[in-house]
């Protein structure tokens, strides 16, 4: 009997290659379907943009694919926009460490795209042209979704029942009390334009330069006080999925984030994105580029809708956004997704770079046994690299070899860009 009852335990066991095969195609299978269209009026020419869908985490791995939509609004200019477009992704994706898994890739995303956007910022200054640009840059893997941003594009979530949530920070001065503080502190003026009689006339700008913005990759002529560190949100969508809008100015000015979202749902992205450009169009003119990307995040399954939470959960229902706080938090998002609300993951806009690249010490050795710039990537030996926190209220160390590590170049711009030192940037 004994021996029977064995036979039949053996019998039900299944192979474990088998069952990592059975996850792997269910993963896949709920791995969401992204949608996406774009559309644009020009009036300046100097609004660009970026779709690529066929980005892999681990290259020749189909199943480790991921999305990039960006949008870049130039000004005095198109070079910075238009450099920026074809060197941004590179620099981000150079910044993070290979070999790692999707959880651990998503998590360092954040650092790695505060290190690409100055990167992207420095390379061109470094060129001596003095356009500028703003970069709404996002990323989407999966459910998740990254979204970094210098400057007054935006980028807006719309979820099912009609929740519209902003993804980005404007950076203007005129609205972001604390950018002007952070701009006048660094050395810069915030005023408006003088007319004949002292009149002050149009919106808060940093001077030297007239710039309204206070951050954005290029502007060399301005001062670096206007920086291109981004302000970076990270969340994960329910499995009811949701649709970005990705906008420049000229969309904004015009609409405002609900009024864009209410005008194209229930299109499918490429109608939506004409409506919403057709709308800011007859709402405002066209009194700049105009420039839409729409991104929808699709359920494998979209007629299946979220099943009703039980009643001890309604009141989770007026919640949006949801901190996650430790592992402990897993079944809590479980229980949120199923509801149709969005968890906020990570969620960081400070302007000093010590305080974006973290205290790691593990992360300042590259695979050749040298430490390596944790902004331009270039080995150092170890005499060489300097602490971004040396010197910095943020370290937690006073420890000289504790990274990450800069090279003296990107110290150099850290200072300037803290209003430490002089710009040092010479116009000709």
């Amino acid at each position: 009997m004994a021996s029977s009852e064995g036979k039949r335990h053996r019998h039900n066991l299944v192979p474990l290659a088998a069952l990592i095969s059975k996850e792997m195609r269910s993963e896949k299978m709920e791995k969401p379907t992204v949608r996406y269209g774009h559309a644009a009026q020009s009036r300046k020419g100097e609004d660009y943009f970026l779709i690529k869908t066929d980005c892999q985490r681990v290259p020749g791995n189909s199943s480790s694919a991921f999305s990039v939509f960006a949008i870049f609004d130039g000004h005095n200019g198109n070079a910075a926009a238009i450099f920026t477009r074809e060197q941004l992704l590179n620099h981000v994706l150079g910044a993070i460490p290979r070999g790692l898994g999707r959880e651990e890739w998503l998590q360092a995303l954040p650092r790695a795209l505060v290190a690409g956007f100055v990167k992207t910022d420095k390379e061109f200054q470094s060129r001596g042209e003095t356009s500028g640009t703003t970069a709404t840059f996002v990323i989407v893997d999966g459910w998740t979704v990254t979204v970094a941003s210098v400057g007054d594009s935006r980028c807006i979530l719309d979820t099912q029942g009609g929740t519209v949530s902003t993804l980005t920070v404007d950076h203007r001065l005129e609205e972001n009390v604390e950018e002007r503080e952070r701009v006048t502190a660094s050395g810069g003026e915030v005023g408006r334009l003088s007319i004949a009689g002292g009149a002050e006339i149009g919106p808060l700008r940093c001077w030297p330069g007239g710039l309204c913005l206070s951050r954005s990759i290029g502007d060399m002529d301005v001062g670096e006080f206007i920086v291109p560190i981004p302000y970076v949100k990270q969340v994960k969508l329910s499995k009811a999925g949701g649709r970005l809008i990705i906008a420049s100015d000229g969309i904004w000015d015009a609409l405002s984030s609900e009024m864009a979202a209410k005008s194209c749902r229930g299109l499918p992205a490429e109608l939506a994105a004409r409506q919403v450009v057709k709308e800011a169009l007859r709402t405002r003119g066209l009194k700049d580029d105009t420039t839409c990307i729409i991104v929808d995040v699709i359920p494998p399954d979209p007629s299946v809708q979220p099943s009703t939470p039980p009643k001890k959960h309604n009141k989770l229902r007026a919640l949006f956004f949801r901190k996650r706080a430790h592992d402990s938090a897993i079944k809590l998002s479980k229980k949120l997704s199923a509801v149709g609300i969005v968890e906020e993951l990570f969620e960081e806009g400070s302007a000093m770079l010590a305080e974006r690249l973290g205290n790691d010490e593990s992360t300042g050795q590259s695979t050749s046994g040298l430490f390596v710039c944790a902004v331009c990537q270039v080995d150092l030996a170890p005499s060489e690299g300097i602490s971004v926190h040396a010197g910095s209220i943020f370290s937690t160390s006073s420890k000289p070899w504790q990274g990450p590590f800069l090279c003296a170049d990107c110290r150099n711009k850290k200072d300037a860009m803290e209003g430490k030192r002089p710009s040092g940037v010479k116009v000709t």
